[in-house]
């Protein structure tokens, strides 16, 4: 008898929380990947050929990596990385023009661990469920910021490699994808390698984005992965989105454009 309650209730926790909208990780090249090569190539090309066409030395991309259906309000892209234009060197040894994609990726294996990694358009869109971009330049003296913190370093010195999708941005505990590229922005905005000065910076300009969870939820969570991580959070769960990092550029005068790419066209927001 207690064994079918024990399963019941289990089953119930189950339900509760393994469909909730919080499981929207960032690995780099996810289960439920639905994009072929031949489907991402062509998309990845149109995605360069867009920022090339309006002289982006470094922007920040986005990509949906699971179906839009299963996240929070708000929320309309899971993964965030930077592309920076750049000489690549071919599998044949020739060097070519292209923009390379710095990312923060969560580890397949230990999903609360993450780690730096670059890749290319092609690639990083065969991480995503569906052929959706988003595109944020930054402004071009934010641009050439963001190169020299890169060239010199920065972004691996602010990596934190402890993972949660809800990371809190306002707190030095965990860090995500989007929580990264936002230290990365700040840093180089400020000139600063000093975290404690980052999120400063950040509680005072930044604003996060909330995610209603219900307590219930909330508690749970973390029995069912391990790279849901609520500690860090307080009455409400804040976290780093792109929309939110558009909004402080765009708020801030640092961003000189912002669309969406998608099978459709092209749309500026």
């Amino acid at each position: 008898m207690w064994q079918k309650t024990y399963y019941i209730i289990w089953m119930f926790l189950f339900f509760c929380t393994a469909h909730s909208p919080l499981y929207a990780g960032s690995q780099q090249n996810p289960s439920q990947n639905l994009v072929s090569l031949e489907d991402a190539l062509p998309f990845a090309k149109r995605v360069e050929r867009y920022a090339a066409q309006r002289g982006a030395r470094v922007f920040i991309i986005a990509r949906l990596g699971s179906p839009k259906s299963d996240l929070p309000e708000g929320i309309d892209f899971t993964h965030v990385g930077l592309a920076v234009y750049s000489n690549i060197k071919t599998s044949e040894g020739e060097i070519i023009k292209g923009y390379a994609i710095h990312n923060l990726y969560q580890d397949p294996q230990t999903l609360d661990v993450s780690h730096l990694v670059t890749d290319y358009p092609v690639d990083f869109f065969m991480g995503a469920v569906e052929l959706k971009a988003g595109i944020l330049l930054p402004s071009p003296k934010l641009q050439t910021k963001l190169l020299r913190s890169l060239e010199s370093g920065r972004n691996t010195k602010l990596h934190n490699y402890n993972y949660s999708i809800v990371s809190n941005p306002y707190s030095m505990t965990y860090q995500n994808c989007t929580e990264h590229i936002l230290d990365v922005l700040f840093a180089s905005i400020y000139a600063t390698d000093s975290v404690a000065q980052i999120k400063a910076n950040q509680k005072a300009y930044f604003s996060a984005h909330a995610i209603k969870v219900s307590p219930f939820k909330r508690l749970l969570a973390p029995m069912f992965s391990s790279d849901i991580k609520m500690g860090d959070h307080r009455d409400d769960i804040q976290v780093t989105t792109f929309t939110t990092i558009s909004k402080f550029l765009h708020d801030y005068g640092l961003a000189t454009s912002y669309a969406i790419l998608d099978q459709d066209g092209v749309h500026e927001l």
